[in-house]
């Protein structure tokens, strides 16, 4: 299974339609979710992973693979909880929703659900679910060659001369390989539906209202949930959102993510130029300004002539350096792993070590359902060849840290299903009860998208900018002021009065 990281970058592979229509009223946004039967209990068992919580719980929730039919064939979601430990001071349900597309949230409460034990004080019973396709859930296949599952063949980084046509190769293999083999839960795969499910399992644990706490595409499911069903939301926090603009959906987050790295790159050049890094062995120049040149310079060098690596078979090639590179910037704990990887590049005798999740290719069903939601949320248009490396040569010069990826071409453009669902467009209309955090230097969901999730949210939102640079804020890479906003809404109720800043 791949980093909950590696998943989240995968949010690039989007695209979109002009479709702007405004949500529909609950009963006719998810058409059949209260039609059918309520979902059933749920049978817990222990599943306690290692360096995670001892009372762990997992249980298999059934959901209608089509809510138009809730009655014909189902489906699993795996469903995980940790209950509270102060029965006295139990208000509720928070629900943790993952990023990705792809993202495991069974996963994510094994990683963070000590974490917010000890922060929430037993306020919740902490739950969280792996989303169809995902995980321990009913899963889909498209039967992806494995050389255009690496992570740098699902993103669409554009060949070594900036050319596009083997991105468009690629792109038609892959949206053929899931038309050919995907079947009907690979059509389900959808925002929508993982809304639906969310609503299925909030009735199976018997709550009337759930609290939320959703990080990167976590955001966008949550505010589409809360759009769609805005009488069972209690408390709701959305860490590091996109653009939620229903013309562009998917195709938005991936075109500013070149913003993203702009924003953010002064952060990891600060730190390598700074004198500290000489104790560390890690110091890659003398002042900031230097060090962007150096990782374009080496990234072009290896375009010209991919250098062998640690992993046989599998070279460090100019995108692969540019993949590390977006990679680190989620975290400042990335950056050590980046500098040591740019200095064995310096060194010709070094033999550079891949970081894990570009050293192999991913599951074909996290590919595939990488890649599905975001085809099946939207239709992507498909530019004529030359237009499309006009937009590719253009982004190249704007943005040479993202080298052109965030607007190239992808398999939804070549997709063969139409969307079911139009998207949901985020508006103002529902309760208050929204907090929102935010990095002001985010390299995947940059502080102008997240701005946009703002606006739309108007008066049912308050919006805490935080100063430290880096992608999912609460209880990650945020900081202590950020974290004691985000507590404090979720153990009282109580936001700031008006949008706030927490700076370093």
């Amino acid at each position: 299974m791949t980093t909950h990281r590696t998943h989240t970058l995968l949010l690039a592979l989007a695209t979109a339609t002009a479709l702007t229509a405004a949500a529909a009223p609950a009963a006719s946004a998810a058409p059949g979710a209260a039609a059918g039967p309520r979902a059933p209990r749920l049978d817990w068992r222990p599943c306690a992973k290692p360096g995670g919580p001892a009372a762990q719980e997992c249980a298999d929730l059934p959901v209608p693979l089509d809510y138009a039919d809730p009655s014909g064939p189902q489906i699993s979601v795996a469903v995980s909880r940790v209950r509270s430990d102060r029965p006295a001071a139990r208000r509720g349900t928070l629900v943790v929703i993952p990023g990705g597309p792809g993202g495991s949230g069974v996963q994510r409460l094994t990683q963070k659900g000590a974490a917010l034990q000890k922060e929430l004080g037993g306020t919740y019973d902490l739950v969280a679910f792996d989303p169809r396709g995902v995980g321990g859930s009913t899963t889909a296949h498209c039967g992806i060659a494995p050389e255009d599952r690496y992570l740098t063949a699902l993103r669409s980084w554009p060949g070594p001369d900036g050319g596009v046509s083997g991105n468009l190769d690629r792109s038609r293999r892959v949206a053929e390989a899931c038309a050919a083999n995907g079947g009907p839960v690979l059509r389900s795969l959808t925002t929508a539906n993982e809304v639906r499910d969310l609503d299925r399992l909030r009735e199976a644990l018997g709550e009337r209202k759930l609290s939320a706490w959703g990080v990167s595409y976590g955001t966008y499911v949550g505010a589409v949930y809360a759009q769609t069903y805005p009488g069972r939301t209690d408390r709701w926090v959305l860490d590091s959102s996109g653009d939620p603009d229903p013309a562009r959906v998917a195709r938005g987050w991936l075109a500013n993510m070149g913003r993203g790295a702009d924003d953010r790159f002064p952060d990891f050049a600060a730190w390598a130029a700074h004198p500290d890094r000489d104790r560390e062995g890690l110091r890659l120049a003398g002042r900031p300004e230097e060090v962007e040149p150096l990782v374009l310079s080496l990234a072009e060098a290896l375009d010209r002539d991919p250098r062998p690596s640690t992993t046989e078979g599998v070279p460090l090639t100019g995108n692969g350096l540019r993949q590390a590179l977006q990679n680190a910037l989620y975290s400042d704990s990335a950056f050590p792993g980046l500098a040591r990887l740019l200095l064995s590049l310096r060194d010709p005798r070094a033999t550079p070590v891949l970081p894990p999740e570009l050293a192999q290719p991913l599951r074909d069903q996290d590919a595939a359902q990488m890649v599905a939601v975001i085809c099946n949320d939207v239709t992507w248009p498909l530019l004529p060849a030359a237009d499309q490396q006009r937009a590719v040569d253009e982004d190249r010069t704007r943005h040479p840290l993202t080298a052109g990826l965030p607007v190239n071409v992808t398999p939804c453009s070549f997709w063969k299903t139409p969307p079911t669902t139009p998207p949901t467009r985020i508006t103002d209309h529902g309760p208050s009860n929204v907090l929102m955090v935010q990095s002001r230097r985010d390299p995947a969901t940059p502080h102008s998208g997240s701005l946009q999730m703002r606006r739309a949210l108007g008066d049912r939102a308050v919006m805490v900018t935080v100063g430290q640079g880096g992608h999912g804020m609460y209880l990650g890479n945020g900081n202590a002021c950020g974290d004691r906003a985000v507590t404090r809404f979720l153990t009282t109720g109580a936001r700031p009065a008006r949008d706030t800043d927490c700076p370093n």
